[in-house]
């Protein structure tokens, strides 16, 4: 049981203070959202990072870009290519301090330049719709007004954190994955700043996710004077993506999806090339070895011999994120500190994924939901609710306080992994 926190007049007085105006934080969105970010959209990434510097450089410490490789893919051709990313942001600040903690989101969104979906309007009182006002330029905003006010403080001297802030989080952290591992290993606790639900429910235990694209070879011929000479890679394409999508509800929790298949050409040429691509969610790591089994048993059935042959790439990038008992300890501390501000948090499981999987991954037990209340993310719908930012400003300032004073221990969620693992937890 963790006991009620209590805050000093000085801590109380910076809560009381957190901006509450709606209008200030739907100026604020509409400035940032404004700019599109889709993960691709280079240019307007990195418009967007010159914000975000200006921005996070309210902090002590130092900021800084970190380059990320490029993005391995599998072209419509099939052929490997790269993908380059935008730049992460990082700060760094009081990395000697006895408590390390991360704190991470991304800038990225999922709606490409041409989107029509572009701009921020109130579309009932207290409510905005626009592109990543809660998925998750809404969640910054949070992250870094709750950093500020903590920064007033005396007790911040005993908390040192790492901000890493990406531009790949919605195609599945193929560069930043690295750059979370390496954080996440030498931190206590993780914060990340996905939305809440519109209820406020925060995210538990998630799912592992794996994208993989798998390139099939056939043989090309003439479909009249010639198609037995050839080897059809769509229709072995279509057997495998049947196989495939049969699979769904052989193993609890484990969702296999098709979300695309290139290939093909003219009409009258058997076609000699497809690349299917698809994920696989699992709720578990023995989940993952059995999903990886049963495609490659599919490969070898449908794919291999008789004139056809394919070769499959990706992976799972996002392990599964389970309700281990440093990640229960964690969200249990983080409950306390909702409570000390006049919030009731409840957790709940889901099959989505995000830098929390990877966090958890390191073995930094981490809550991930701590950005705004809102929904209907990825759709043009999305939607965030004004009053809940100063609510979660406070939420995370309880939490850091709480962390500082030592009211919540961020030590003990380290020290619950190696018992679990049976090694020494790090400094």
């Amino acid at each position: 049981m963790i006991a009620n926190l209590i805050f000093d007049r000085e801590t109380q007085q910076v809560l009381d203070a957190v901006e509450t105006d709606r209008s200030i934080w739907k100026a604020r969105l509409e400035d940032w959202c404004s700019i599109n970010t889709g993960s691709r959209n280079l240019e307007g990434l990195q418009a967007f990072l010159l914000k975000l510097e200006a921005a996070f450089q309210d902090l002590p410490g130092t900021c800084s870009r970190r380059s990320l490789q490029a993005e391995a893919i599998i072209n419509a051709q099939g052929q490997e290519a790269e993908q380059a990313l935008s730049d992460s942001l990082h700060a760094v600040v009081r990395p000697e301090a006895p408590i390390k903690l991360v704190l991470t989101g991304h800038y990225d969104t999922v709606f490409p330049a041409q989107s029509s979906f572009q701009t921020v309007r109130e579309i009932e009182p207290g409510v905005v719709n626009g592109p990543g006002v809660a998925d998750m330029k809404g969640g910054l905003w949070v992250m870094l007004e709750a950093l500020k006010a903590f920064e007033a403080l005396p007790c911040s001297a005993q908390i040192g954190y790492e901000v890493l802030l990406s531009p790949d989080e919605e195609i599945g952290s193929p560069g930043s994955a690295a750059l979370l591992y390496e954080i996440g290993a030498r931190s206590d606790v993780g914060l990340t700043y996905e939305p809440a639900l519109a209820d406020g429910s925060m995210s538990g235990a998630r799912k592992g996710s794996g994208n993989f694209s798998l390139t099939i070879h056939g043989k090309a011929a003439h479909v009249g004077r010639a198609h037995h000479e050839g080897r059809s890679a769509i229709a072995a394409a279509a057997r495998f993506v049947a196989g495939l999508e049969a699979l769904n509800g052989k193993a609890p929790g484990v969702t296999f999806n098709t979300g695309r298949v290139d290939g093909g050409g003219p009409n009258n040429v058997v076609p000699d090339l497809a690349v299917v691509r698809f994920n696989v969610r699992v709720p578990d790591a023995a989940a993952a070895t059995w999903a990886q089994s049963e495609v490659d048993a599919l490969i070898g059935q449908y794919l291999l011999g008789g004139g056809i042959h394919a070769h499959l790439h990706g992976g799972f990038s996002r392990p599964a994120k389970p309700r281990t008992p440093a990640q229960e300890l964690v969200f249990a501390q983080i409950a306390a500190a909702g409570k000390a501000v006049g919030l009731e948090l409840v957790y709940k499981d889901t099959g989505g994924v995000c830098e929390g999987n990877n966090l958890a991954a390191s073995g930094c037990a981490n809550v991930d939901t701590l950005g705004p209340r809102g929904g209907l993310i990825h759709s043009d719908q999305e939607f965030a609710i004004l009053d809940s930012f100063p609510e979660r400003v406070r939420l995370s300032l309880a939490v850091l306080v709480g962390y500082a004073t030592g009211q919540l221990d961020a030590k003990a969620p380290r020290r619950l992994l190696a018992q679990e693992l049976g090694t020494s937890p790090c400094s």
